[in-house]
């Protein structure tokens, strides 16, 4: 609070120095109690210590805001930006002025100045479900279950949810890895060659049981014992059912044949 107060002061100071001509700094500082020195160099033109951009820092207020304002925009259409994509911006904004790029730890430091912005580790999340965070199309949605419930009378414990995912074998998700310090570009995995889609189904009921995952891998004929999970006919050792189509893809049939074996 005292900076702030000695700030006004300062203005109160150089307004009457500018009303009054005759005023004398030295007059100007001692009714106003603040600093001679000071008010002298203000006197001159001098920016306060408060507003002077220090060299650490590369780009202005503006520039700075324009920046905070964009990837909160990002932000709010779940496309947050990674540090390096906050980085890429402000060298953009500099390049526009001839100015050189940033440092290596610029956008860090930078994110750690600005109470707007925080780093956080991301997660996928899959587009068809961000369109469907509607709370108007959830509460439909369940009114629709509501009802369904109430005209076939279907009791809690005959209610499952089912969830299907697909996913390709052999592919590394994206994460963070320790590498040497001396590595200038980001570290590359090898990539296996494997390219086949599995499909899984998890049905959980409704009083807290579940059934065993069911496993769609693509093929046409399956060689009991010749799968990695070491199955028995069409149940592995964990009582996995395993089934197998051309396309990988599940069908009515599968399903079926699921929930009632």
């Amino acid at each position: 609070m005292r900076k702030k107060s000695d700030e006004s002061k300062l203005i109160l100071a150089l307004q009457a120095l500018k009303n009054d001509p005759e005023l004398s700094i030295r007059a100007a500082a001692a009714t106003y109690t603040v600093d001679f020195s000071t008010l002298a160099r203000r006197r001159r033109g001098q920016s306060s210590r408060r507003d002077i951009i220090p060299n650490s820092r590369k780009l202005t207020d503006l520039e700075e805001s324009t920046i905070i304002q964009y990837v909160l925009d990002l932000d709010s259409r779940s496309f947050p930006p990674r540090l390096r994509d906050v980085e890429d911006m402000a060298n953009k904004l500099l390049a526009d002025r001839d100015a050189p790029p940033v440092g290596k730890r610029w956008a860090s430091n930078f994110v750690k100045r600005q109470p707007e912005l925080k780093t956080r580790r991301f997660r996928r999340y899959d587009y068809k479900r961000a369109k469907c965070e509607d709370p108007e199309v959830i509460r439909g949605w369940f009114r629709l279950v509501r009802n369904i419930i109430t005209k076939y009378g279907i009791v809690e414990s005959d209610i499952y949810n089912f969830d299907e995912t697909g996913f390709m074998m052999g592919i590394i998700s994206t994460g963070m890895v320790v590498t040497s310090a001396e590595r200038r570009s980001n570290a590359k995995l090898a990539q296996p060659g494997n390219r086949e889609w599995t499909t899984v189904i998890q049905g959980i009921n409704s009083q807290g049981w579940w059934l065993p995952p069911f496993i769609i891998v693509a093929g046409q004929y399956h060689l009991q014992g010749s799968d990695p999970l070491h199955c028995k006919s069409t149940w592995t050792t964990y009582k996995w059912p395993i089934s197998i189509t051309s396309t990988c893809r599940r069908s009515d049939y599968l399903v079926i044949h699921y929930t009632w074996t």
